[in-house]
């Protein structure tokens, strides 16, 4: 096996990735081990970025590829696809595929996705956070338009779900009696209102939950 890097001049890696390579029709020898799977150098690891590879030179035995910033525009994850390809091992190299992705949370970045995909997801991720926006989009199954549409049913961020259905509750008018407030239970309530379709949440952390109404 044989590996190939390349970088440019906007894409500061220089590793190679990982070969997700079901789908590329790689032979046997163009696999990694475990402890050769490398991820981007430490000055990309502020963002979401993904792990271009060269199929011609993968199907061929040679891994060869660079990663680049997903935050940018499409011609200019473009650019630096075709840079990639233009410095291949093989010949009049044209196709590629993502092997590799970092930076976007608990989403999944299909193999062979659109750069304007990936620089939708990345500009997605990079506004509501990695861990916030890459729940959201899990939660849709990578679809950036439910994910984007779910913004506008935002319920706010809560420490639990007893919380929030408390503060629903009151907040729509609803007078409990003092001698009854101790016997509800507030936390099945928000259960209920989650396992029923109501709402959808995204836990980030402890006491980080964050409430949307489902549409």
């Amino acid at each position: 096996m044989t590996i190939s890097t390349q970088t440019t001049s906007d894409s500061a890696g220089g590793e190679v990735g990982g070969a997700r390579g079901e789908g590329a029709n790689a032979g046997a020898d163009a696999t990694l081990s475990a402890g050769a799977h490398a991820s981007a150098s430490d000055d990309m690891r502020d963002g979401p970025r993904v792990y271009a590879a060269c199929l011609a030179a993968y199907n061929n035995g040679i891994l060869h590829g660079c990663w680049i910033d997903a935050a940018q525009e499409p011609e200019d994850i473009w650019r630096e696809i075709s840079a990639m390809l233009s410095a291949s091992p093989i010949p009049n190299a044209e196709e590629h595929a993502f092997h590799d992705f970092e930076g976007f949370g608990k989403a999944d970045i299909p193999e062979y996705a659109g750069v304007d995909t990936i620089a939708r997801l990345a500009a997605f991720i990079v506004e509501r956070g990695e861990d916030l926006g890459g729940g959201v989009l899990e939660h849709f199954g990578g679809d950036i338009d439910d994910a984007e549409a779910a913004f506008e049913d935002y319920a706010g961020e809560w420490k639990s779900l007893a919380e929030f259905a408390q503060d629903v509750t009151e907040d729509s008018g609803v007078e409990i009696p003092k001698p009854l407030e101790y016997y509800i239970d507030w936390q099945a309530m928000g259960r209920d209102m989650e396992m029923s379709g109501d709402i959808f949440t995204v836990e980030t952390g402890f006491e980080e939950i964050y409430v949307f109404w489902s549409r």
